[in-house]
């Protein structure tokens, strides 16, 4: 895997002070590079509380109710500043759309308008559910000489993504639901087997 680390610089955040890199990971037969940051407590203990976040812009900056993404982001950051002594991470992943990129996931909003669920759509689109890859996390533990973790996630496919790289104990994420976003947690658990 060929990738690029950013320097160190200071990230002072309404949820608290933190540190933050960039890691450049270049994708094979892919021009653009994909840029994903990691959001770190200065001082990171034996099993630090860490969040593997995908990239939602529509939620993460926009307060979009269809996704639970957001919320939470929010929560997460919450979390790791309090979480003393062994403080924590989020690694922020650029993979829109659960990997299909904006444009797409744009057009899987258009069909989810239609009445399709987001499995359905993706796959309309000639996608699967989710196209999402953890192989960058393996070096961003190796970097912080991470070893076990205390993972923050509802995803049973990001368990056994990461348990390879680190030994994994979950703790889950839950959020408030809304009338637009049930639906969509409801497909989560039935067919992605989320722990919600």
């Amino acid at each position: 895997m060929k990738f690029e680390i950013s320097n160190q610089a200071h990230l002072p955040t309404k949820f608290g002070d933190f540190w933050v890199k960039s890691f450049r990971e270049f994708i094979p037969n892919q021009d653009t590079p994909l840029e994903h940051l990691v959001v770190y407590s200065k001082e990171l203990g034996q099993t630090p509380l860490v969040r593997i976040h995908s990239e939602c812009l529509t939620g993460d900056v926009f307060g979009s109710k269809k996704c639970d993404c957001g919320n939470e982001l929010a929560l997460a950051m919450q979390q790791i500043a309090q979480n003393k002594p062994d403080g924590g991470m989020l690694v922020y992943l650029r993979q829109e759309g659960r990997g299909i990129g904006l444009f797409n996931k744009i057009n899987a909003y258009h069909l989810q308008d239609q009445g399709f669920d987001t499995v359905e759509a993706n796959e309309k689109l000639g996608f699967p559910s989710d196209m999402r890859n953890y192989d960058i996390i393996k070096e961003i533990f190796k970097h912080f000489d991470i070893t076990q973790i205390n993972l923050l996630t509802n995803n049973p496919k990001k368990i056994s993504a990461l348990s390879p790289y680190a030994k994994v104990v979950r703790h889950s994420i839950i959020t408030p639901t809304n009338p637009h976003n049930e639906n969509y947690l409801t497909i989560k658990k039935q067919k992605m087997g989320h722990l919600l």
